[in-house]
């Protein structure tokens, strides 16, 4: 499916909001790819990247806008948005495709938290639920997971559907023969009504959407994005510090490439009066778009080598591994990365109670088990609410709410 930067170019596809009046304002100029959509008083950029995006026999944004201000040709507009969009049960998802941290807006985070509460109740009370029955999901993964795919399979067969996976695509598919992936894609939709596709490229997943007909999830594409990840991360914060406003985070390990940080930044720039903390080695420190990003949206941030003070400031600490396999030759950088900061009781010691320690798995030593016993080690919670997060896309995406 085509990939949107934010939900609302899917929102602006006629069939989630009611008729929308399209406006021509002088002091909007906009390039042709970057119109200005305001809903609610605020506005938010809408990317169109393909020509999938627009109903049927309906005129682009830049058409329309020429024919509001044909004499002028001014290449701009606003677009507003009369009514919020319907969460209504038998509507459609607002999305395609789950591509990257940015399509979501805290409406459809608070409605996916909502389907994701009901998925729990399915899994505990309803075994033989049937609600994507006939449905067939395919998981393309060319690099490992345990986690990801495992409960991918697990949310899409306790709803009722089928899987067909290939777990390590990058030596045991086509691509090993020089497939490219665009092909794969085009081959795959065939066989299946949803892909979720892990890859180790940054960019992949968006070239998959863009080819694709089918839904497209991102389960990681290199040191990218890992979206559905950022998605079950806010939703364990919420049930365990019972608030997403006001939080205090602390972003720990290896930033620079870990694409679980950078889509749970871009998910906690959604929420007010939010600081994060980024706790790094210098070689793997937060880059610099997420900073902009931040501060382009106002959120407060701080760089730190102090683990033990941002630790008792927190009302989360998200340990991650440093990770081997994005250092290449550079070993020598990985050894001095490697277990500068390690979680254990000293750090458990300075916490304060409701504070928990979260971690997207798998673990090497920068969390001890001894931690594993404490009320406030988050992290198994944090993989088995990953389950209930996957069956409400999947259910989503598929079915609609």
């Amino acid at each position: 499916m085509a990939v949107s930067s934010s939900p609302f170019t899917s929102l602006l596809q006629g069939s989630m909001v009611a008729p929308k009046t399209l406006k021509c304002y002088r002091e909007y100029m906009c390039s042709p790819s970057n119109l200005s959509c305001r809903q609610s008083g605020y506005s938010k950029s809408v990317y169109l990247t393909h020509s999938r995006l627009l109903p049927s026999g309906k005129l682009s944004k830049r058409e329309q806008t020429d024919r509001v201000s044909p004499k002028d040709r001014i290449q701009c507009c606003a677009v507003q948005v009369e009514n919020a969009p319907s969460f209504s049960v038998g509507k459609k998802f607002q999305l395609d495709d789950v591509i990257e941290a940015q399509q979501f807006d805290r409406d459809i985070l608070g409605a996916i938290f909502e389907v994701a509460r009901e998925m729990e109740k399915i899994e505990k009370n309803s075994p033989g639920s049937q609600i994507l029955k006939g449905y067939l999901m395919a998981t393309l993964f060319y690099e490992p997971s345990t986690r990801t795919r495992l409960s991918f399979e697990s949310a899409m067969k306790r709803l009722g559907g089928e899987v067909l996976t290939t777990e390590n695509a990058r030596e045991f598919s086509s691509a090993a023969k020089g497939e490219t992936l665009e092909d794969t894609i085009r081959t795959i939709e065939g066989y299946s009504d949803i892909i979720v596709m892990r890859h180790f490229e940054s960019g992949a997943a968006k070239r998959a959407a863009v080819t694709a007909g089918i839904p497209i999830i991102n389960a990681g594409d290199g040191p990218g994005q890992h979206p559905t990840q950022a998605l079950l991360d806010v939703y364990t914060i919420e049930r365990e510090v019972g608030k997403l406003d006001g939080i205090k985070v602390g972003l720990v390990g290896d930033l620079a490439n870990g694409r679980t940080v950078r889509s749970l930044a871009y998910l906690l720039a959604k929420y007010q009066d939010v600081k994060i903390y980024f706790v790094s080695p210098d070689v793997v420190k937060m880059k610099d778009d997420i900073k902009d990003y931040l501060t382009s949206k106002g959120v407060e941030w701080e760089e730190s080598t102090d683990l033990m003070e941002v630790a008792s400031k927190c009302d989360v600490v998200y340990q991650t591994r440093i990770q081997k396999e994005r250092f290449g030759e550079r070993i020598d950088q990985y050894e001095e990365a490697r277990g500068k900061y390690i979680v254990d009781q000293n750090v458990l010691d300075v916490m304060q109670k409701h504070a928990v320690v979260m971690h997207p798995l798998p673990r090497l030593d920068e969390i001890t088990v001894d931690v594993d016993g404490d009320p406030r080690a988050a992290y198994f919670r944090q993989a088995k609410n990953g389950l209930y997060i996957r069956m409400a896309l999947l259910k989503l995406l598929l079915v609609g709410w």
